[in-house]
């Protein structure tokens, strides 16, 4: 069952009772099934949400995803139980050896330019080079084909100049806060996985505690990227207003494909993440990424 995500801009209350998230707003009462939702995004600074409530979200591997006085995602509450081998899976992330490590990232990056050749493919744009780069990445991508990669693709990705930078001119505001969302579906998928967010394939930042999120999500990010393209075509304004949140948010609810097979995002990232554990566990050597189009 496809994850709801909920998002409150205005002011709010949250509770709970008999299962149900109970949603008060000064104009209404409302209620979900707890069971139902997948990630809650409470971007006002005066709401309220009880200690059970968030106890209970918790409890269901909600991802509760709070925002800044900018109105940016700055935090977020996991689940630190998320799987009854969890000691186990915890054991085998921590003792996996390098090799694997650089094997897992080369797949990660080779998955992730071929997702950016395919964008760029479906938008008009030659990407005869990201394919070469897709070809020749080596283990743990030790001559940066991912970088490479990048610098030709965002040069090509818009029609107009831009310059990838985390606090940069329009759009880098819409991709930063998909890449937000993004991070946040794949923290949670890791998690019910058994894995720790913490201790990356790659990304190493002891002031991050989500550096495996920030691995595994590589390859989705073109998701994000395609969306953005979408809203700019659509939406005439560069302000990263509430309806513009919303559309970027939809992206969790995205269809991807497995051998021609379409699949949820939301189920899609429990697959990835599944297969990584097991490729943690010896039993696999391949992490499972989908095809993000068909």
């Amino acid at each position: 069952m496809i994850k709801r995500t909920l998002f409150f801009g205005n002011k709010s209350s949250l509770t709970t009772r008999n299962e149900q998230l109970i949603i008060k707003t000064n104009e209404k009462e409302a209620s979900v099934p707890i069971e139902d939702i997948g990630f809650v995004v409470i971007e006002n600074q005066e709401s309220y949400i009880s200690l059970p409530t968030i106890n209970k979200l918790i409890n269901n591997n909600v991802a509760v995803i709070f925002c800044n006085e900018k109105h940016m995602p700055s935090s977020m509450l996991m689940n630190l139980d998320g799987h009854h081998l969890q000691h186990e899976f915890f054991k085998a992330q921590i003792n996996a050896s390098e090799p694997l490590k650089k094997q897992l990232w080369q797949q990660t990056v080779k998955s992730k330019i071929q997702h950016q050749a395919q964008l760029l493919e479906k938008i008009g744009q030659a990407n005869t080079p990201l394919n070469y780069y897709a070809s020749k990445v080596l283990s743990g991508d030790s001559d940066n084909r991912e970088g490479a990669a990048a610098a030709y693709y965002w040069k090509h990705i818009f029609d107009f100049d831009f310059k990838r930078e985390r606090y940069g001119e329009h759009p880098n505001a819409f991709l930063n806060y998909g890449y937000i969302v993004l991070r946040a579906a794949v923290a949670r998928a890791l998690a019910g996985s058994g894995l720790l967010n913490t201790i990356g394939i790659h990304h190493r930042n002891k002031y991050n505690a989500f550096c495996l999120a920030d691995d595994i999500m590589e390859p989705y990010r073109p998701l994000v990227d395609i969306k953005v393209l979408e809203i700019i075509n659509n939406y005439d304004t560069t302000e990263l207003t509430t309806e513009i949140k919303v559309e970027l948010l939809s992206i969790l609810t995205q269809s991807v494909y497995y051998q021609n097979q379409v699949s949820p995002l939301m189920v899609a990232l429990n697959k990835t993440t599944s297969s990584l554990q097991q490729c943690f566990a010896g039993s696999s050597k391949k992490i499972i990424y989908p095809k993000l189009w068909n």
